[in-house]
C-alpha cells in the first residue's frame, strides 16, 4: 500500500458531528496538523468524506 500524508487545512468549527468525528479518527487534532497513513480503502473513504477540510499528498 502507498502512504498518504493528510493535513488539515480548514477548521471543524460549524461542521457536523460526523465530519468532526472523521477528522478525529484520522488523527488530526488542529489546523495544519499532518499525519501519515497507509492508503487502505477505509482511510481513503474517510478522506473522501472530509476532502474539503484536508489536503492529501501521495508518498
Amino acid at each position: 500500500m502507498a502512504k498518504v500524508k493528510v493535513t488539515q487545512v480548514k477548521s471543524t468549527i460549524d461542521r457536523s458531528k460526523r465530519q468532526k468525528a472523521t477528522i478525529q479518527a484520522l488523527g488530526l487534532r488542529k489546523m495544519n496538523h499532518t499525519v501519515v497513513h497507509e492508503g487502505t480503502p477505509q482511510i481513503l473513504g474517510m478522506i473522501a468524506k472530509v476532502n474539503h477540510l484536508v489536503k492529501v499528498e501521495q508518498l
